[in-house]
């Protein structure tokens, strides 16, 4: 015979089981708990990614760069405003000047900056170097400031 729990009397068979679980209200003190951390840590993470934008803006400008004085070595000249980066990873159509190119110069075709909008490119000289290459920035207009600033080698205004 199975002896009876001394508190319930009852065998421990027959033991009831307790309800456990969260309150509503348990539950909307964790999520309020949350979205304070949020709002407090949420901005600091936004802003590491818009700086890892233009990070990353900057760093394909410089490859962009490499690939346009390679072809340059190869065929004697930079590509023309009409030509512009897609003479990176398509063969001129002028014969003679297809002798010489040795691309594709890049090898997943060229990249939009972070913000989705093509690399603005001209073969006029910045000063510095024989063409401007950059990004129109986060707003993808020319000019503005802090993230919205343009990002590369600027043309001289």
């Amino acid at each position: 015979m199975i002896a009876a729990h001394p508190s319930t009397g009852r065998s421990p068979r027959f033991r009831r089981a307790t309800a456990q679980g969260f309150t509503l209200l348990e539950m909307i003190v964790v999520l309020v708990i949350i979205g304070l951390i949020m709002g407090l840590v949420g901005p600091r993470l936004f802003g590491q990614a818009d700086k890892a934008k233009v990070q990353t803006a900057e760093t394909q400008v410089k490859m962009l760069k490499g690939a346009l004085e390679t072809m340059r070595l190869d065929t004697g000249r930079y590509p023309t405003q009409e030509e512009g980066l897609a003479s990176l990873v398509e063969q001129p159509a002028d014969a003679k000047l297809a002798q010489r190119w040795k691309g594709p110069y890049l090898e997943d075709g060229v990249p939009q900056d972070p913000w989705g909008n093509a690399y603005q490119y001209a073969p006029k000289s910045t000063g510095t170097h024989a063409f401007a290459l950059y990004s129109l920035g986060a707003d993808g207009k020319n000019g503005g400031d802090g993230y919205d600033a343009d990002v590369g080698m600027l043309p001289q205004q």
